[in-house]
């Protein structure tokens, strides 16, 4: 049989009011707030299940940050570890190139530039890896404002782009 290991913790006086000062400040995540709640009520010698009850939380929180104080100490128990997450595979200057491309005129024939076209064109200029017309969209919706002026100030009229279907996209 085995018993899970229950990790007793023992706050400073300083570790206390930096908690209580923490609660007050009123300026972190809930989520930190929250754990130094469960850090403040576990010193006062509450069970797991007390605890529960009170903070309307989940056991294996009140597990997980016990063993991460005891473990770890203070500040890796209150607050979150960094998260690498994914890298942008769309940065400022592809996104000012596939503006500055849609503000262009097309020399293919054709009157307005469409998501597709613009998409294929980037690809075939080397600027990105294969981009869908919806990321373009995307592109150029956040680049909306800056698209409907020249640098000079002049207004540049009622262009629209059209996705390759026909449908309108947009002003731009």
């Amino acid at each position: 049989m085995s018993r899970k290991t229950i990790f007793v913790v023992k706050l400073t006086d300083e570790d206390r009011e930096y908690l209580n000062q923490f609660i007050r400040h009123g300026r972190a995540s809930v989520r930190s707030v929250t754990r130094a709640r469960i850090l403040l009520v576990a010193d006062e010698g509450y069970s797991n299940k007390d605890i529960v009850k009170v903070l309307l939380i989940t056991r294996p929180t009140v597990n997980r940050i016990r063993k991460i104080y005891c473990q770890e100490g203070l500040d890796s128990a209150i607050n979150d570890k960094p998260r690498s997450g994914a890298p942008p595979k769309i940065d400022g200057t592809i996104a000012a190139q596939v503006t500055l491309l849609a503000c262009s005129k097309l020399s293919e024939g054709k009157s307005t530039w469409t998501l597709k076209l613009l998409a294929d064109k980037i690809v075939e200029m080397e600027v990105v890896e294969p981009i869908s017309a919806m990321t373009v969209q995307r592109i150029l919706k956040k680049a909306k404002p800056s698209l409907g002026r020249r640098l000079d100030g002049v207004l540049r009229g009622n262009k629209r782009l059209h996705h390759a279907y026909g449908r309108c996209a947009g002003p731009v």
